[in-house]
């Protein structure tokens, strides 16, 4: 690998490409965004949890000033339910299981509810006027006749046997329901180990408050049968993906822009009902159509996280060692699945950076009668790894040891890596107690006392703790980056990792102006247009640059690859004599020295001449 101090890009301070236009109030978010004679959409939503649609009469507000459409679900019944696809796939999850051990039901999640309402602000209409003032007030004519039914929102109490089924199709709440790992050896272990400690945990559901509210801007193109949505989100081609099979379309007519962003954490990386519902409308009514939903409706609707039950059974022997770990986590879903990845990583690396020989986890989710819950910073690992380091607190405390002192004796030592948990993930390296000396160091945990003593003097109270943990950026692996050069020497690079507020047109810009050897300010990078991209998992799950630099270094490889053929074919000399060094192209048998414009121009008429 080139030296980190020959780079003349990466790593160093420069001024990122995106702030001037954002700074000047020249972003593009999907509000910012207008077309001649667009309609607005406004959506009537359930003020209750749980209840029976007996009747939505909307002749008033059809007769409102500039209301052109109020649509439900009886006008719909040629779309599909939105696929959310959300069994994990990723080779570091467990292989969850249906609760039925059959089939696995996800709660179909159609545009608008057919039959009944399961959780507040659950949209049951949708009212399009030419203004967006309009739409509100004949939003609030339209009449929905309910019929309230006994809802929950807690994952517990969700399974409880006379606890009433959030859907028909199903007897219970449980949607994944198994144990994983060595339940009988785990048990075993737990009976024979001198200290036992069982600890219940419940980490609170959270929503994402992004700063841009949830927004789409849909056309339609009768001439070309196409379609076009702005709207933002984690992943542009996931996105078009799943709308266009929601449609019945190839999702080759189907034209996704995620520009800027305004802020994700996965609250924005699966479809909203709204996206579809106006590109269907923009076709139906044949008029461009907007949606911007409210701040609180943002708040109330969009996608949550966290809400995860915890039970934890830690065994240690006499001196502290851990011998067992039983888990039992129960997700909370809410009123369908539309991510199961929170339950999969977190029971995965419940065990943690420690050693434990033997472990076993009961991963299950649950239907309530909440907004769904979906991958939220992290997805799943900092709830259990919050259970995992408490238990291992307060059976410090009521056994006798010191909290640093039993944490060092458990953590998987430098020299066993790789290493596979019990739960069957793999660890391909780490060196945990060394970064737990760095940690005690810069924190001065010896000198703790002190500070305790001074802040005690002025009536303050002050704690420490100590927390490891490991973490799993996967998420969906796949990814894509183009390279081209273009004969005056700029660049462009396509990818499908996009941009939430990160900085990445200047990060990745920097990763391929060095590998290129080209000026910085040459290299352009798009993203999140699905007319230029055509592959890529979006960002989350930490992969971005990660996953960004990878591909953009493969495809500078095989473009430099190309580069070489063609200089070849052109000076007739073998491959091998070609050589690129500092982003030139050097010919020593012909004492000639190509620039990548020279060559750029060589390329464009080869491929002239190919055609």
């Amino acid at each position: 690998m080139r030296d980190a101090s020959l780079f003349q890009y990466i790593g160093k301070p420069l001024r990122r490409t995106e702030d001037l236009r954002l700074l000047k109030g020249e972003g593009r978010f999907t509000d910012d965004l207008s077309v001649p004679g667009q309609y607005y959409a406004v959506f009537v939503r359930s003020p209750h949890p749980h209840a029976l649609l007996s009747d939505i009469d909307t002749k008033t507000a059809l007769a409102m000033p500039g209301v052109v459409s109020v649509i439900t679900a009886d006008d719909l019944s040629a779309l599909n339910p939105i696929d959310h696809s959300p069994l994990p796939s990723t080779r570091d999850d467990l292989k969850l299981k249906p609760a039925d051990a059959d089939t696995f039901f996800a709660g179909p999640h159609y545009l608008l509810p057919l039959d009944r309402v399961r959780h507040v602000g659950e949209a049951v209409a949708m009212v399009i006027a030419s203004s967006a003032a309009e739409a509100r007030d004949a939003a609030e004519c339209v009449d929905v006749r309910y019929e309230p039914l006994s809802a929950t929102h807690n994952a517990r109490a969700s399974v409880e046997p006379d606890t009433v089924s959030l859907w028909d199709e199903r007897s219970t709440n449980y949607c994944i329901d198994g144990w994983h790992g060595d339940v009988e050896g785990t048990q075993q272990a737990l009976a024979d180990a001198p200290h036992v400690l069982t600890v219940d945990f419940h980490v609170d559901r959270v929503t994402g408050v992004p700063l841009e509210p949830r927004a789409a801007l849909a056309q339609y193109n009768p001439n070309e049968d196409s379609y076009s949505l702005v709207a933002g989100s984690g992943g542009a081609v996931r996105q078009r993906n799943e709308i266009a099979n929601v449609l019945g379309i190839d999702p080759s007519k189907l034209r996704v822009r995620s520009l800027d962003v305004g802020g994700n954490f996965g609250t924005r990386n699966r479809v909203y009902v709204e996206f579809a519902l106006v590109l269907w409308a923009a076709k139906t009514l044949n008029i461009p159509v907007k949606f911007t939903a409210s701040r609180s409706e943002s708040f109330l609707t969009d996608y949550q996280g966290r809400d995860l039950h915890s039970r934890l059974t830690l065994g240690l022997d006499a001196q502290g060692a851990f011998v067992a770990l039983k888990a039992e986590n129960l997700s909370n879903l809410g009123a369908r699945a539309v991510s199961l990845s929170p339950l999969g990583k977190g029971s995965t690396l419940v065990t943690g950076n420690y050693r434990i020989p033997v472990a076993c986890v009961r991963a299950s989710a649950a239907f309530t009668n909440t907004v769904p819950t979906q991958a939220y910073r992290s997805s799943g690992r900092p709830e259990v790894n919050y259970a995992l380091e408490r238990t291992i607190d307060i059976a410090a405390q009521r056994f006798g040891f010191d909290p640093v002192d039993i944490r060092r004796k458990n953590l998987i030592a430098s020299a066993a890596m790789p290493y596979a948990n019990p739960l069957g993930a793999n660890y391909d390296s780490g060196d945990y107690e060394h970064a737990l000396d760095e940690a005690l160091r810069l924190a001065d945990w010896n000198g703790f006392q002190l500070r305790r003593d001074e802040a005690q003097s002025r009536g303050r109270l002050r704690g420490r703790g100590i927390a490891p943990y490991v973490e799993s950026s996967i998420g969906s692996p796949g990814e894509r980056a183009d390279v081209h050069i273009d004969k005056n020497g700029s660049v462009t690079v396509v990818i499908g990792t996009q941009p939430t507020g990160q900085g990445q047109e200047t990060s990745f810009a920097q990763v391929t102006a060095d590998l290129l050897h080209v000026d910085f300010e040459a290299v352009t990078v798009v993203t999140g247009d699905t007319r230029f991209v055509t592959a890529g998992g979006g960002s989350h799950s930490g992969r971005s640059m990660r996953h960004a630099g990878t591909v953009i270094a493969l495809a500078v490889t095989e473009l430099v690859a190309t580069a070489k053929a063609v200089v070849a074919r052109a000076r007739d000399l073998p491959i091998a004599d070609i050589e690129f060094d500092a982003g030139l192209f050097r010919l020593p048998q012909h004492n000639e020295t190509l620039n990548w414009f020279e060559v750029a121009d060589l390329i464009v008429r080869h491929r002239l001449e190919a055609s």
